[in-house]
């Protein structure tokens, strides 16, 4: 009798073709007649690469799958530098080589233009990029007391998950911060309220790192003088937040000097760990100076800087106007960019208003008068209530449209639904567009656009 022939495994691969929003790789499925099926979306697969894959969601266009065997690998694939890479949530782009993740978020930018906003600009411009390791100055940190395992845990989540990732190391934080994750862990392990302690919030500026201890509990016997022995030992700040952000109050050493500077501009920016701030110190320097040279401010000018926060563009654009008008929806936040623009020497040449700027309308936009410039930097939603009041300036007030706009994007679908707006209904032509690498090792897509009026 013949000896039975064993059975050969057969390998479902795909071609892909393109990465994702989330940094998946793209591919599509063949039908029987050798036409494109449904995609399939394969994390941690790379343009070019022909891959297996195991699908774990499957929907009738569509499947999620992760990555098998690399038939065919990509040029660009690089060895991840971090050893947590794949687990924490932290980075999905590291198995991709640092220029080639600027040229993919630019193909994200210029496809969501043509697809959603159905807009091209007149030119691409150069990508603002600079250090690819240990940028990151601002981070909020997980901790969870596993009792399973007999340890604490400090970091990101796992990826796609509620679980802190096992870090003792991370490479996207400075190196300070990162050799610091195995003390904290040993100190938290220390304290009396161990169990009330569900997140530390990491904020560096320029000569102090501040962390922000989210305690739901007093601190008890012992907890101080651990505290205290720790700052001094890696010269940090402790602050406590007993309830929401505006309740972090500085407690060793009491006094804080936590601020950036703009060097280019004299500026120099106090904050508090909790607010919001640029993560990438070194872009934001570069995203002002970039910003506010096609902004093209003159002297003579009066300029509006919408969804201003703190004053990080407010306060530059009013070293080189003649007057500037910050708007935000919180007074908090306004009364500490007055406070902020005093502090600098420029408050004859700033005003702060607060206003919903997610319901504003053209009536609002007279109100506040002549503008020659916009400068708008909206969070993720966007600022599709401004683009459409100035759709609707276009017929109420004609006169009263600014010539430039410039717009700061952190969601390029969003850009890209706003910019439809300003190209297609309110008259003004897209002239510059480019992409902001302020999170290297991510799929987070930061940009930048130009608008001149017709």
């Amino acid at each position: 009798m013949a000896p039975s022939r064993p059975h050969l495994l057969i390998m479902n691969t795909i071609n892909i073709r393109s990465l994702d929003m989330d940094a998946r790789g793209v591919g599509h499925l063949l039908n029987e007649d050798g036409s494109q099926g449904k995609v399939v979306f394969v994390e941690g697969a790379l343009p070019g690469e022909v891959v297996g894959f195991n699908s774990y969601r499957k929907k009738p266009s569509w499947e999620a799958a992760t990555l098998g065997p690399i038939v065919k690998e990509s040029s660009q694939r690089i060895t991840p530098k971090c050893p947590h890479y794949g687990v924490c949530g932290g980075c999905s782009m590291q198995h991709l080589e640092p220029n080639a993740q600027v040229a993919m978020k630019q193909r994200v930018l210029e496809d969501n233009l043509a697809h959603i906003g159905k807009v091209k600009p007149e030119m691409v411009m150069r990508p603002i990029y600079g250090p690819t390791w240990g940028y990151r100055y601002r981070a909020r940190l997980s901790v969870r007391n596993v009792h399973k395992k007999g340890i604490v845990l400090v970091g990101f989540h796992e990826k796609k998950s509620r679980y802190v990732a096992n870090m003792e190391t991370c490479e996207i934080l400075p190196p300070h911060i990162s050799n610091m994750l195995m003390p904290l862990r040993d100190l938290i392990t220390s304290l009396t309220i161990i169990e009330a302690l569900p997140q530390i919030e990491l904020a560096i500026g320029e000569n102090v790192t501040a962390m922000v201890l989210r305690i739901m509990q007093p601190l008890g016997a012992g907890d101080a003088e651990k505290l205290k022995a720790f700052a001094d030992q890696h010269q940090v700040q402790w602050w406590l937040q007993t309830a929401g952000p505006d309740s972090a109050e500085p407690y060793y050493p009491a006094h804080s000097d936590l601020h950036y500077l703009l060097p280019e501009f004299g500026v120099k920016m106090p904050f508090k760990p909790t607010d919001f701030t640029q993560v990438n110190h070194h872009i934001n320097r570069v995203l002002v100076a970039r910003a506010l040279g096609l902004l093209d401010v003159q002297k003579d000018e009066r300029i509006l800087d919408l969804f201003c926060g703190l004053g990080n563009f407010t306060l530059p654009i009013a070293t080189q106007a003649r007057e500037v008008v910050g708007i935000e929806g919180s007074t908090a936040l306004t009364e500490r960019a007055l406070d902020n623009a005093k502090a600098n020497g420029l408050a004859a040449k700033t005003s702060f208003a607060t206003r919903n700027l997610f319901e504003a309308k053209a009536e609002d936009l007279v109100a506040l008068g002549k503008f020659d410039r916009f400068l708008v930097d909206p969070p993720r939603d966007g600022a599709m209530a401004v683009c459409q009041a100035l759709i609707d300036l276009a017929t109420l007030a004609p006169e009263l449209r600014p010539k430039r706009i410039v717009y700061v994007s952190c969601s390029p679908s969003t850009l890209a639904r706003d910019a439809g707006m300003l190209v297609n209904e309110a008259g003004y032509t897209m002239t510059k567009a480019g992409v902001v690498n302020m999170f290297p090792h991510t799929s987070h897509v930061e940009s930048m656009a130009v608008f001149d009026l017709r």
